[in-house]
């Protein structure tokens, strides 16, 4: 740190300060080596020369304060190592026998010239050191003596060896300040780039309607969307135990516990999607559809959690608004239908009738009954729940039986339907809502398949399961088809360029039936090559279906 704060001190002096900067030592260490010399030898000569060597160093010292170098070309500031050289020369040749130590101090003006980047500071370091030894006696008239030529070769050789080593130093050490001032540069642009994508974060979650919680790994919240870590109608944060607000399930009356609200869930890192529950209570009261996804650490472990929770509450009242008309409108038009179907069957148990009227009254007949069966689906699925009353039963003789009634309507479209069940498949369930289930597969299978294919119907165990599989070789279904098949009230689009009759409820109603007896359902289908449907239904909650219903 004191390096760093140092250079930046250099680099923000001018080219004068800096020349200062670069004298002082070597005239603050001639001074001191005077004044040692002065008081361990006080018979020190002072000759005439040797005054007037120091009166240079003095010269030279005050030249770098008061000549404007930032006029002059940058390399001129060298005369002044360059003078520096031929300085000491003279006071160790005007000095005593024991100031012949002073030429140590050409190590200063020496790295001075060497310090620059070109190469040509060594040369002029290694004359300047030569110029050193050769000119004072010439300049004092001293003569030169065999020791005098032996500094001449040898001094130049050392202190171009250090002048050398010095550039290098000198050089490298740019080198890591540049690479060092380019890393620095890096790491602003990338703080700029990460403060401006932290502000776009801020403004895109503030934005959204959506409460968003990013947790750690302990929990703790490290992130919101709101500046206070709160959001409407919800509990205390992490739905810890103690919290004022009460959390309901989805069917708005079961209390849950706090270590199964959204928050205490992904606490614990537990994911899940869309998952609707109720907070608060009276007209406070609202739903919200909560999702929790798990944020992955560089090592594959997890690093904490997201939660997001989107209020609902508006989309669940007007889907209800929507069940209670169509659950209204379907109860009303359930009654004079009934009356219908009771008078159109008095009518053709009359004897004698024309065969044309009787052929009319049958046509009447089964529209109205057909009518009446899409009046019961409207019904089922806009009362949202369905009553089921488990008892033992054979999931083989339910399917035998729908295949069996479905035989007429496959023979009138030319489609063949077999029941392939190897052994019983006993267990405890509701076999007439599980057989209306398979009765509405089976439909869609045939409807689906044209004239000279063929529906199978698979019923066999799997794992403690019950397995019912319906496959076709029908049209098939599209991949957007597929994530929207158990919809109410969709309809694929070749249905509708079939004319193919239909309402769309009869998937939404045995998903509800399955899921009912806690089971599954799912579709596996390939554009043209047909539909495969598995009904699978849970043998070990049996027991536990029974008792709860």
């Amino acid at each position: 740190m004191l390096f760093d704060r140092g250079a930046r001190y250099f680099r923000m002096l001018g080219r004068r300060g800096r020349t200062v900067l670069f004298q002082l030592p070597l005239s603050g260490t001639m001074l001191l080596v005077i004044l040692l010399a002065s008081v361990l030898h006080p018979d020190l000569k002072w000759s005439a020369a040797f005054v007037s060597s120091l009166v240079f160093h003095a010269v030279l010292l005050a030249a770098c304060a008061a000549v404007p170098w930032d006029r002059l070309p940058e390399r001129a500031v060298l005369a002044i190592p360059v003078l520096d050289c031929l300085a000491i020369g003279l006071s160790r040749e005007a000095g005593d026998q024991y100031l012949s130590v002073l030429s140590f101090l050409l190590v200063f003006p020496v790295v001075w010239l060497s310090y620059g980047p070109r190469r040509s500071g060594v040369m002029l370091a290694a004359l300047a050191a030569v110029l050193s030894v050769a000119a004072p006696p010439m300049i004092l008239g001293s003569g030169y003596t065999s020791a005098s030529f032996i500094r001449i070769v040898l001094l130049p050789v050392i202190l171009g060896a250090i002048a050398f080593t010095a550039f290098g130093v000198a050089n490298a050490l740019r080198l890591q300040r540049r690479r060092l001032e380019e890393r620095e540069a890096e790491v602003r642009e990338l703080l700029s780039a990460s403060e401006h994508r932290e502000q776009l974060l801020a403004t895109v979650m503030d934005t959204v309607s959506v409460g968003v919680w990013a947790l750690d790994l302990n929990g703790r919240t490290v992130l919101t969307n709101r500046h206070d870590g709160s959001w409407p109608g919800l509990p205390e944060e992490q739905g810890a135990e103690g919290a004022q607000t009460q959390v309901f399930g989805i069917d708005r009356k079961e209390v849950l516990p706090p270590e199964q609200y959204p928050h205490a869930r992904a606490a614990r890192r537990q994911p899940f999607t869309d998952e609707l529950v109720w907070i608060g209570t009276g007209a406070n009261q609202r739903a919200y559809s909560a999702t929790c996804r798990l944020v992955p650490a560089r090592d594959g472990g997890q690093a904490g959690a997201v939660l997001a929770l989107t209020d609902v509450t508006a989309l669940v009242e007007a889907l209800s608004a929507k069940d209670q008309f169509v659950a209204s409108v379907s109860h009303e038009l359930r009654t004079p239908l009934t009356s219908i179907l009771g008078y159109l069957s008095v009518a053709l148990d009359e004897e004698g009738l024309d065969p044309d009227l009787v052929h009319c009254l049958d046509v009447a007949k089964r529209n109205a009954e057909r009518l009446l069966n899409l009046v019961a689906d409207l019904l089922t699925v806009a009362s949202g729940t369905l009553t089921i009353q488990p008892r033992q039963a054979d999931l083989a003789h339910v399917a035998a039986q729908s295949v069996e009634s479905a035989q007429p309507r496959a023979r009138a479209g030319g489609v063949t339907v077999t029941c392939e069940a190897v052994k019983p498949a006993a267990g405890s369930f509701d076999p007439d809502r599980v057989g209306q289930a398979i009765d509405n597969l089976v439909s869609n299978a045939i409807k689906y398949t044209p004239q000279g294919g063929t529906v199978t119907v698979r019923v066999g165990t799997d794992d403690g399961n019950l397995v019912c599989e319906v496959a076709d070789t029908g049209v098939g279904m599209t991949e957007e088809d597929l994530d929207r098949a158990f919809t109410r009230f969709f309809r694929a689009a070749n249905a509708h360029s079939s004319a193919i009759p239909g309402a769309g409820l009869g998937l939404a109603i045995t998903r509800s039936i399955v899921e009912n007896h806690r089971g599954t359902v799912t579709l596996f289908s390939a554009y043209g090559k047909g539909t495969t449907a598995t009904l699978t239904l849970p043998v070990a909650h049996t027991d536990v279906l029974a008792g709860s219903r």
